[in-house]
């Protein structure tokens, strides 16, 4: 499944729910599925920087493909992790790199996180792009 093709199936769970609170109350039980990471994982390297909730994020470059593990502290830090991982990971550095975040508003539910869970929607993706970025250039220089 391209990541296109997991937001709407993504699209199409949120729409089942008719409320804003039956629609967080889903991103709460994605986080139900959540991983930890081991603590030697959990640094100032990779701390979400600017999320509202402690959370960690890490990336490796496999074959060519990024691949995502993160921890979040809250429900709501949890659910989204779930979330964007299954979005985000496992993907080719080029696909990541294409991919317009843009696209995340289509599921529906950017715009119920406050402003705070927002910037820390943000900070993620830059880590995002930013281990795409250096898996991209891993892979440059392994050819």
């Amino acid at each position: 499944m391209t990541m296109d093709e997991t937001i709407v199936q993504y699209k199409e769970d949120f729409d089942l729910f008719p409320t804003a609170n039956d629609k967080i109350e889903y991103i709460f039980d994605l986080g139900k599925k959540h991983t930890t990471l081991p603590d030697e994982e959990k640094n100032d390297a990779t701390f979400v920087q600017g999320c509202a909730s402690a959370a960690w994020l890490v990336g490796e470059c496999v074959e060519g493909k990024l691949l995502l593990r993160g921890e979040g502290t809250s429900e709501m830090a949890k659910g989204m992790l779930t979330l964007l991982l299954d979005i985000f990971g496992n993907r080719t550095a080029d696909e990541i790199l294409a991919f317009d975040p843009v696209k995340l508003h289509d599921m529906g539910i950017v715009e119920l996180l406050s402003p705070v869970r927002q910037q820390s929607l943000e900070a993620f993706l830059k880590m995002v792009y930013s281990y795409a970025q250096r898996c991209k250039e891993q892979s440059i220089e392994g050819k």
